[in-house]
């Protein structure tokens, strides 16, 4: 029965860290991983390293983005920190119907 008593604050310790730091760790990188995975031509998004620009190519784990007219860089898709605005084909068209009927 001591040994429960010399255990139990060890046990309460790692499950606070587990809840407050562990979990919330493990859930953010799966967000960053899923993000990772729906990245489209066209998305513009924002690196690590605060380079914005707008995705052009996407290999197995390579990317390239223009960040202006006739400059493109190529990152490792890890690189890649945030999505600013995801590619809407749909909002294009519909502004270059628009735009034709006037």
């Amino acid at each position: 029965m001591e040994y429960l008593y010399a255990i139990l604050p060890w046990v309460l310790i790692f499950g606070i860290f587990w809840f407050f730091l562990i979990r919330p760790q493990q859930k953010q990188k799966k967000e960053h991983q899923n993000m990772l995975d729906n990245l489209a031509i066209g998305d513009k998004i924002v690196t690590i390293g605060g380079i914005k620009g707008k995705i052009i190519k996407i290999n197995d784990n390579n990317i390239r983005i223009r960040v202006s007219s006739n400059v493109d860089i190529d990152f490792i898709k890890n690189a890649i920190s945030r999505v600013e605005e995801k590619n809407s084909s749909k909002k294009e068209e519909i502004t270059e119907k628009n735009e034709n009927d006037k």
